[in-house]
């Protein structure tokens, strides 16, 4: 079951972050685009937005859910601090109280950098998705999957230094400096990219990157194939066409 651990608070983080994601790009697409064709550039910009506001209402769950993933597993490194969460609700408890509030939105900073990743992802998604609807009337299950996996492929490999610290810093039970701080600046993610090539060389920031790719382009393309199928029924209950643009 050890790679199983965590798997509730992945879903939950998940739900509650594609939730929030989806339903303020839509958002703001239907108030901007207001039936005129979009554009690779507002589709971009469109993703920035959607990505902060993203992270500022659920990065307390990424940490919370980091946390709990690493739980139990064995480190090498002695200045990890162990943990012991009963679960979410007591994890947020016990980071409030012996951390403070202000420790649920660890990673924060790499966070917002890193809304460029699903700010990609859909840049990517919707031109392909555009040229595709040029020559058909709508997109079929295998080509919502196929676009969804490469969008999400090129967005993960160029972002993933950059995930790696993230997830270092919502961690959290590192001693990073001689101060025990937790690091979260400009400065401290530099510093950690910095400390990771030392160690590794410079491939080493993308270490991991096969088995990251394996969980979200997976992830992703069965998120959009699920996304059109739910809009495309929607839609037709609803009683209208589903716009090709859109």
């Amino acid at each position: 079951l050890a790679p199983y651990r965590g798997w509730f608070p992945v879903i939950s983080s998940l739900c509650c972050s594609n939730f929030v994601y989806f339903y303020t790009f839509n958002s703001l697409k239907a108030l901007w685009v207001k039936g005129q064709h979009s554009t690779t550039g507002k589709d971009l910009v469109l993703g920035v937005v959607a990505g902060v506001v993203n992270v500022l209402l659920t990065t307390p769950l990424w940490v919370v859910n980091t946390r709990l993933k690493l739980q139990g597993a064995k480190f090498r490194n002695e200045d990890i601090v162990p943990t012991n969460y009963k679960g979410i609700i007591d994890a947020f408890h016990q980071i409030i109280r012996d951390e403070g509030v202000l420790t649920l939105w660890n990673g924060t900073f790499p966070s917002l950098l890193l809304v460029f990743n699903p700010a990609i992802q859909f840049m990517f998604y919707e031109g392909f998705k555009r040229k595709l609807l040029k020559k058909q009337l709508q997109l079929t299950s295998l080509d919502a999957f196929v676009i969804g996996a490469i969008a999400k492929a090129v967005a993960t490999t160029l972002t993933y230094p950059l995930q790696t610290v993230q997830s270092i810093l919502r961690f959290g039970r590192h001693r990073l400096n001689p101060e025990n701080r937790t690091l979260g600046s400009l400065r401290n993610v530099l510093y950690l990219l910095q400390q990771r090539v030392r160690r590794f060389g410079l491939m080493g920031l993308y270490k991991g990157l096969e088995a990251k790719l394996l969980q979200t382009v997976l992830t992703a393309a069965l998120m959009f194939l699920v996304y059109e199928k739910l809009t495309a029924a929607t839609f037709t209950v609803m009683g209208l066409k589903h716009s090709r643009r859109h």
